[in-house]
């Protein structure tokens, strides 16, 4: 017998014990398996296959009617060839990203250690101010309201009342006034999950640790914070990571709400956008897929670099 035969044969009796003391762990933990089930049917339906149904559908031309045709990576070749469009919303897309992305994780994460050295009644208070405007569907109507572009609007009416304009500025139909005011509503609205998620880490850090902390030579809050309270939630940072990333990339619904779709010489128009017009309205399935593909891997990559950076910071 060969050595490589041999070795084979060797992986096979390995593979086949691993096997073996598989089917008899979930033989023995049946009742486990059966209550994760339901979720795990739910999760490869609505989730996993819907992603793998992309990478397919995005090497096609489908319009849901007919077959799809196999065109192998035109679909690909016509984004970052042949459209335009796309090039803009992915421009606007990291801008959006870039900004939102950082100062709303970060944001989050101050106010809510900011809320945790508040008393417990107060703090349970303060917390609902801060989180309702990411819940409430009423939000882009106040903003809507400030800067209307009328006389009515709140900030149009200041500024005429102090005569630094003489005519109503038409905001959100300015392509140079559409992305910061877009910015500004996504970073009053990104106090969500995240934000809880944080207050909940920041109540489980062990109160022993600052003590131990100061006999240490721990001597003020930046440095507790940095050197105990950090280090404590890791999943907690990841968590709020992902979100943000989740929230800044999928930026999309703010713009419709406050400037309609798509906005004004595609001032912030999004990649998301261009999801949407492909695949909800133009029905060319194959080519949103391949755009959702490309967000997908563009979230991937982020998410991969952020873990990184927090790995790095909780050691």
């Amino acid at each position: 017998m060969s050595k490589k035969t041999a070795e084979k044969k060797a992986v096979a009796r390995k593979d086949m014990t691993m096997l073996q003391w598989t089917l008899k762990e979930m033989k023995r933990n049946w009742v486990a398996y059966v209550m994760v089930a339901p979720f795990m049917i739910i999760f490869t339906l609505f989730t996993i296959a819907p992603v793998v149904l992309s990478v397919v559908f995005s090497f096609t031309n489908f319009n849901l009617l007919e077959w799809p045709d196999f065109v192998f990576a035109d679909n690909y070749i016509r984004l970052f060839l042949d459209d335009d469009i796309f090039l803009t919303a992915v421009k606007n897309t990291f801008i959006f990203a870039v900004i939102v992305g950082p100062v709303s994780y970060l944001m989050s994460f101050l106010v809510a250690w900011f809320i945790n050295e508040l008393p417990p009644k107060i703090r349970a208070v303060v917390t609902l101010v801060f989180y309702a405007p990411s819940i409430s569907g009423q939000v882009y109507l106040i903003w809507q309201t400030l800067f209307s572009g009328d006389s009515y609007g709140w900030v149009n009416s200041k500024l005429l009342e102090m005569g630094f304009i003489t005519e109503p500025i038409q905001f959100f139909n300015d392509a140079d006034y559409i992305m910061p005011l877009c910015i500004v509503v996504a970073l009053w609205t990104s106090l969500g999950t995240s934000f809880l998620a944080f207050i909940a880490g920041l109540q489980g850090v062990d109160k022993s640790q600052f003590e131990a902390g100061a006999v240490d030579g721990v001597k003020n809050r930046w440095q507790e914070l940095w050197y105990i309270t950090l280090p404590n939630m890791g999943p907690q940072l990841m968590f709020g990571a992902i979100m943000a990333i989740t929230g800044a990339f999928g930026f999309g619904g703010v713009v419709t709400a406050l400037c309609g779709f798509p906005s004004v010489d595609y001032a912030a128009h999004t990649i998301m956008h261009h999801l949407d017009d492909y695949g909800g309205q133009r029905f060319e399935i194959g080519y949103s897929s391949a755009i959702a593909v490309i967000l997908f891997l563009v979230m991937i990559g982020s998410n991969m670099l952020v873990k990184k950076i927090i790995a790095k910071v909780g050691t």
